[in-house]
């Protein structure tokens, strides 16, 4: 004969000081979870988003960034004939050739200095790249010190407003406009002339990355193959997408290596802290233990009751800790990059790990309930009668 779940119930509505206890323990740990992979699923989207399906990206061959990459004008000119390269009506390539540096800027409110991400880029990265959009003042003038900054750039760091100005290898630099990327990486990273800013940060013999458009962009693996036979050519080339996804990989994983660990960790002491609560609610109700066993009830229906009792704490608790993580979509941070530079990104809670913070949330449960259920249906009759 089984004990009816509405039992459990009103057990947990009458303690409800021990259940608030239980609840905040686990929801405590799936919050932390949800929060922790939420930051690396965030890092991973805000790279992913970087690069475009339809480009194609030119770094050193072998290089693992593009500030470790570099090669020189002549072969970036070499690709940029190709008739494989996309052109626009005027026929002029569809293509930018870029230089990547990484420069100190004081942060807003506490002024510390942190890497940030310096791209020059050429006047056509604007229609290679055409999620970026200039959403305040105007874009750059080629040839003169004026930059533009992304938009999580602009709200981090100082003097990258509107009209702002910074200095850059002792030279200043204006602030003439605003740019989004659909929540790219772009948007940690400052703007300007290629040919303005390669001379002041000698890198005027040649470019570290050349972002292009095909004709076909089925054609980069053939395109790819052609360059690493040509002797002359020490370059590579790939997808964009793939490229700035591969840039996410080792920072995201290792975020969500911690977040699993920090979990674990957590997970353990939330089995204790059931244990301890179910060793508690047993306790107290040694008294109703004998009873239902006096009125019939085996002991495997009282081990089963109060194990469904701990999973079904340990499952709200999962769920309220799966409510109180989701605020945290509206927070950001930041963290470093391929290129040692700060990228920022929007924390992005992912349904899946939801779905599995709350199923660990119930094994926690039944986990810890295990053993004080195996104790109440293990409690003898006349005891359980006789100490009550």
């Amino acid at each position: 004969m089984a004990i009816p779940i509405s039992y459990n119930f009103r057990n947990v509505i009458v303690r409800w000081r021990v259940t608030l206890l239980a609840l905040a323990g686990i929801s405590l740990v799936v919050a932390v979870l949800i929060a922790l992979t939420a930051m690396a699923n965030g890092f991973r989207v805000a790279l992913k988003s970087t690069g475009s399906p339809d480009n194609a990206i030119v770094t050193q061959r072998g290089s693992g960034s593009e500030l470790t990459s570099g090669f020189s004008k002549d072969n970036a000119s070499t690709i940029l004939v190709d008739d494989r390269v996309k052109r626009d009506s005027t026929g002029r390539p569809l293509a930018s050739p870029e230089m990547i540096v990484v420069a100190s800027i004081p942060r807003l409110g506490d002024g510390t200095e942190v890497n940030v991400t310096v791209r020059g880029v050429s006047p056509m990265a604007f229609q290679v790249r055409q999620n970026v959009k200039i959403v305040a003042g105007r874009n750059f003038t080629p040839g003169l010190y004026e930059i533009v900054v992304g938009q999580k750039a602009a709200d981090r760091y100082q003097n990258l407003e509107v009209g702002g100005s910074i200095k850059l290898q002792r030279q200043n630099w204006k602030v003439v406009g605003i740019f989004t990327s659909d929540g790219s990486s772009f948007e940690s990273e400052i703007w300007g002339d290629v040919d303005a800013l390669a001379p002041v940060f000698n890198r005027a013999g040649g470019y570290q990355s050349l972002t292009l458009k095909l004709n076909d962009s089925a054609q980069i693996e053939k395109f790819n193959a052609d360059l690493k036979a040509n002797p002359n050519m020490q370059v590579q080339m790939m997808s964009e997408l793939q490229f700035y996804e591969g840039q996410a990989g080792q920072t995201a994983t290792t975020l969500t290596i911690l977040a699993v660990f920090v979990g674990v960790i957590m997970g353990i002491g939330a089995v204790f802290g059931a244990m301890n609560t179910m060793y508690a609610l047993v306790s107290a109700r040694t008294r109703e233990i004998g009873t239902l066993r006096a009125l019939g009830f085996s002991r495997t229906s009282i081990l089963v009751s109060f194990m469904i009792e701990s999973a079904f704490l340990a499952l709200v608790g999962g769920l309220l800790g799966s409510v109180l993580a989701l605020p945290i979509n509206t927070l950001s941070g930041a963290t470093g990059g391929a290129n040692f530079s700060q990228i920022a990104f929007a924390f992005k809670v992912d349904p899946q790990w939801l779905v599995i913070a709350v199923v660990a949330a119930v094994f926690m449960g039944l986990i810890g309930g295990l053993l004080p259920a195996l104790r109440a249906a293990r409690t003898p009759i006349t005891a359980a009668l006789r100490d009550a």
